[in-house]
């Protein structure tokens, strides 16, 4: 995951400095040092490292040690604030035109993901009440046209397209019917390069000088590393950018681009990619990222994708259930879909405070879901809604259904019988209070003793 050898490198950095009862100055020098070479590994350009620690120095050297923090939480303080600084300090929304629509010019080189992003940003705009239309203005990319119908209907988005007329007609074209139908946002998908040419930077300054955007974000591939410094570069002086959204942040990536496009180009870092799938698509804030690089977690973000991803009518349908103990297994199905929803279980647990580094080495199993659930999807709606029901041959007939042995289905059932005793606990008086907080989430896979099942 992105970031993970800076996080390492930074924790032991700072591990050396908590062992120390007071620091010197050049305990921090030496400290710096290490979080310079960090920064460098993560891809960091060499003059924004150096800057960087030069002003986290400057301060922890010179800082009044506050009575609640040992020296060295004084210096990690010093290193999240600057870090948060460094990213862009707060999060910059998207423009909004005060007369609609609001034109979006999406830029950035072939492959770099700008043709999916304009349909996941468009799809959370529409999630959020809004009326977005997506518009072909690459002409040259073979199927490029077809791509963007394709996530456009896959995201609930309308795509404006006019073949292979010049891209500066189609974009004009496309305002005027966005004006005409009532849309309050139009993607432009500018066409990009294998890499930065004359004939491209020409034709992107040309759309821009005849339709005027609101807004021009700059796709970056964040696997790129130290090149992403140059494109945004380039792109910024040609055009001209608003913003960046950095894509591939959920891969093998060092996250220097993160770190540094924002020092480089001095634009901020709107919005970046955490997976292949139209929701994987994150409002960037530097503030929680840089709490998650320093190993703090991220719970705002958690709480935001829980909000956003689950059901609130299931959820409250099944805290009806929960406070009548009517809870059955196919309660328990339902909610395992409305957790897996939210993402990668390891992602999740990677925002909890002091959750992720515990569990940085240990395999979370996602089929762990899949077993669970296929034990249940084996059984009748009868059985699903009365266990007690299920006796020896039942329970046979069950695992072979699902390629599991007798011994999983009774430990899924016994763990059941578990829950329902705790919710009747729950139930109780002085136990009402505590269900109400756990709604959903509590009946997290995780909580469930899945390692007796072999997994």
């Amino acid at each position: 995951m992105a970031f993970e050898g800076l996080s390492d490198r930074l924790e032991a950095a700072f591990k050396r400095l908590k062992s120390k009862g007071k620091l010197t100055e050049a305990d921090v020098k030496e400290a710096m040092r290490e979080v310079r070479l960090a920064l460098l590994e993560a891809d960091v350009s060499y003059k924004v490292a150096k800057d960087f620690t030069n002003k986290v120095t400057e301060r922890a050297i010179g800082a009044q040690v506050m009575e609640s923090l040992t020296p060295a939480q004084m210096v990690i303080k010093i290193v999240n604030e600057e870090l948060t600084e460094l990213m862009g300090g707060t999060r910059t929304r998207l423009a909004s035109a005060s007369n609609p629509p609001t034109v979006v010019m999406m830029c950035g080189l072939q492959g770099s993901g700008k043709t999916t992003h304009s349909a996941k940003i468009a799809m959370m705009l529409k999630k959020q009440g809004n009326r977005p239309l997506l518009v072909a203005c690459d002409i040259y990319r073979p199927a490029a046209i077809k791509q963007l119908q394709v996530v456009g209907e896959q995201a609930g988005v309308p795509v404006f397209e006019m073949g292979t007329t010049d891209p500066v007609i189609i974009a004009r074209e496309a305002i005027k019917l966005a004006k005409d139908q009532g849309y309050d946002y139009v993607f432009l998908d500018t066409a990009g390069r294998l890499h930065i040419d004359e004939q491209l930077m020409d034709e992107l300054k040309n759309i821009k000088s005849q339709v005027k955007p609101h807004e021009i974000l700059l796709v970056v591939d964040a696997m790129t590393g130290q090149d992403a410094f140059n494109v945004a570069s380039s792109f910024n002086e040609t055009l001209g950018i608003d913003g960046l959204i950095l894509t591939k942040l959920d891969g093998d990536t060092r996250g220097g681009a993160a770190l540094s496009a924002r020092a480089i180009t001095g634009k901020p870092i709107k919005f970046v990619g955490t997976g292949e799938k139209l929701e994987d698509l994150d409002t960037f804030h530097p503030e929680r990222m840089a709490s998650r690089i320093l190993g703090m977690g991220d719970m705002l973000s958690l709480i935001e994708k829980a909000e956003t991803t689950l059901d609130e009518k299931k959820a409250k349908e099944l805290e009806e259930k929960l406070r009548k103990n009517k809870f059955d297994l196919n309660d328990l199905l339902e909610n395992f879909k409305q957790v897996r929803k939210m993402g990668p279980l390891q992602d999740m647990l990677a925002m909890i405070p002091g959750v992720g580094k515990q569990m940085k080495d240990i395999d979370v199993d996602e089929k762990q879901f899949d077993r669970v659930q296929a034990i249940i999807l084996s059984m009748t709606p009868q059985e699903r809604e009365n266990p007690n029901i299920l006796n020896a041959s039942r329970k046979r007939r069950v695992a072979a259904g699902c390629g599991q042995q007798v011994e999983d289905v009774n430990r899924l059932l016994t763990q059941y019988k578990q829950m329902q005793k705790i919710f009747k606990q729950l139930n109780s008086k002085g136990g009402r209070k505590k269900m109400k907080q756990m709604g959903m989430m509590g009946m997290n896979p995780n909580n469930m003793d899945f390692g007796q099942f072999g997994m």
